[in-house]
């Protein structure tokens, strides 16, 4: 119990100074930031949940009475919360049909672990959420918002051409910021849960078997929720924006069961690390590569690409 409170309490102070180094100003403390949930979520997956409810409330209220209430409020939806609830589900499971016996603990084989791909729509909630929490920062209607952006972004960049040329760059910055910084919040969020599930196995704390990460699939209502916001990106006005930022998070799960996707279809191949290494490595770079990733992704919602390839050839032994 005393070890569990102290390891809370280390997670907690841990995560609020990674938080807070983004008021220093320096380019390391961005690569903090986004990695000030990890602490939280190690506690939580390794230690339970309690752990990193308790650090992250604690955390919390020592950002607020140093800094200010706003700094309490993003601290706990952008990095308590998610940690929270992320690593509770982490470890949810239920034994498996038959499996129970009265009065003893079913072992890891014979539970049935929370999906990987419904935790994977969970995180891309939390993304929209943080988003769009930024963005009332600034105002509660779109123009308000938009001209906050613009107004933050022309701060910033300090371009030489002419006024005209700089107003239409940051005009056209302002407009994919939100979709930009969701994909940003749910990349550096599923990368925080992947290393806390990662360090917790590799220390032997980890209570579940290791996913098969291939096999990850997002529920099938999520495509109908991903063209229904589609759609509403065309309405304009607040509706419009905060559709944009749930088609974003949605299409970056989409886009990492593409990876998915290809993982499988590439099981038979001799040279797979050499693909497997050049797609990771043309969407690092380029960036628009993602979106073959995407139109993968949902091709597999509709018409099972993945099973169709295993119904015609057994996988390998491979988690990869």
């Amino acid at each position: 119990m005393m070890i569990g409170l102290l390891i809370a309490i280390a997670a907690g102070c841990a995560s609020a100074l990674m938080f807070a180094s983004i008021s220093s100003g320096a380019l390391i403390s961005l690569l903090l930031f986004y990695l000030a949930p990890l602490p939280l979520m190690l506690a939580a997956i390794g230690w339970g949940p309690a752990g990193a409810a308790i650090g992250g409330v604690l955390a919390g209220g020592t950002l607020g009475l140093i800094f200010s209430l706003p700094y309490l409020i993003a601290f706990l939806l952008a990095v308590a919360l998610p940690a929270w609830w992320l690593g509770r589900l982490v470890l949810l499971g239920r034994p498996i049909a038959g499996a129970a016996v009265a009065g003893t603990t079913p072992p890891a084989d014979a539970v049935e672990w929370y999906p990987v791909g419904r935790l994977l729509l969970w995180i891309a909630g939390f993304a929209a959420l943080t988003t769009v929490s930024a963005l009332f920062t600034l105002g509660t209607d779109s123009e308000t918002i938009t001209a906050g952006l613009r107004h933050g972004l022309g701060r910033i960049i300090q371009m030489p051409s002419s006024p005209t040329e700089s107003t239409q760059v940051i005009d056209a910055l302002a407009a994919i910021a939100p979709a930009a910084a969701t994909i940003i919040a749910m990349t550096t969020l599923t990368l925080n849960v992947w290393l806390a599930a990662y360090v917790t196995s590799a220390s032997g704390r980890l209570r579940r078997p290791w996913p098969v990460l291939r096999d990850v699939n997002m529920p099938p209502m999520t495509l109908v929720a991903l063209f229904v916001a589609l759609a509403l990106c065309f309405t304009g006005g607040l509706l419009a924006l905060l559709a944009q930022i749930v088609t974003a998070a949605l299409m970056l799960g989409y886009a990492l069961t593409g990876f998915a996707v290809l993982h499988t279809i590439t099981l038979g191949i001799k040279s797979r690390g050499v693909v497997l290494s050049f797609a990771y490595a043309l969407v690092l770079v380029f960036g628009w590569p993602v979106i073959a990733m995407i139109a993968l992704g949902i091709a597999d919602a509709f018409f099972g690409i993945r099973q169709r390839y295993l119904q015609r050839r057994p996988p390998p032994l491979s988690s990869t």
